[in-house]
């Protein structure tokens, strides 16, 4: 069964963000700017990290982090890949908004990270891509190279692709309840184009992932895949906190 290799701090998960800080993420969304939000959502998950790495006062290393802001250009905002423990000390670079959406660089710099990182982490859980956009690209198509990097892989499994699309024109009905929400499927009903072209290029979600989320207290269907419409804060904080959901040993 794919995708049940354990975090260790031997065998640490591997997640890269992309996050987009094109212009329009100054919007906002509930109380808050959408970038405001993002960053909290961000910074909570990496102290689930934390959380899930810590017995008594020992941090252990299950994570290892890079993170990526793009615009016109890509911006390494962890100066490359960070331990969890790294992340913890120096805490999570601050947001600011710039101009475009140029998604397929982002996606092609988290190709490159990976062709060096895959030969070093062959006995590590799976990859995970935690992309965040709220608009469509703005340069090239990125689907060529998302498929590329989902046809990369480890012994437990190919790279994950998760995709939050923060937009109000995703799905044809609202979400009351996000801990009740079945979440997105292969066949769910999409407003919007470029929506319907990130659920395709989102992974399945794992059934050890789903667990793990049901402990978050989520009841997403065996058929969802890892694509989440950020129309609140509280689903942007799902999307955020299923990049968290890899399967840890019990310390």
């Amino acid at each position: 069964m794919p995708y049940e290799k354990l975090a260790t701090s031997d065998t640490p998960a591997f997640v890269i963000y992309l996050l987009d800080i094109s212009a329009s993420m100054s919007q906002p969304l509930g109380d808050k700017r959408r970038i405001d939000v993002v960053g909290s959502a961000l910074g909570a998950t990496i102290k689930k990290m934390i959380a899930r790495s810590t017995r008594g006062a020992k941090l252990f290393d299950r994570y290892r982090i890079a993170i990526y802001a793009y615009s016109d250009s890509v911006f390494e905002m962890t100066d490359g890949v960070k331990l969890i423990s790294d992340i913890a000390g120096f805490g999570i670079p601050e947001l600011e908004t710039m101009r475009s959406t140029n998604t397929d660089k982002a996606f092609l710099a988290a190709e490159n990270l990976l062709k060096s990182e895959l030969p070093h982490i062959q006995d590590c859980p799976a990859p995970v891509i935690c992309h965040m956009t709220d608009g469509k690209y703005t340069g090239d198509d990125p689907e060529p190279i998302v498929r590329r990097i989902m046809d990369m892989s480890v012994p437990d499994g190919n790279v994950l692709v998760e995709n939050i699309y923060i937009s109000d024109h995703i799905l044809s009905s609202n979400i009351k309840d996000p801990f009740s929400w079945p979440g997105i499927h292969p066949k769910t009903k999409i407003k919007s184009a470029y929506a319907k072209k990130l659920r395709d290029l989102s992974s399945p979600i794992p059934r050890s992932y789903r667990s793990m989320m049901l402990e978050y207290n989520y009841h997403l269907h065996e058929n969802a895949v890892m694509m989440f419409p950020g129309v609140t804060p509280a689903l942007v904080s799902m999307g955020f906190q299923m990049s968290a959901a890899t399967p840890t040993k019990d310390l």
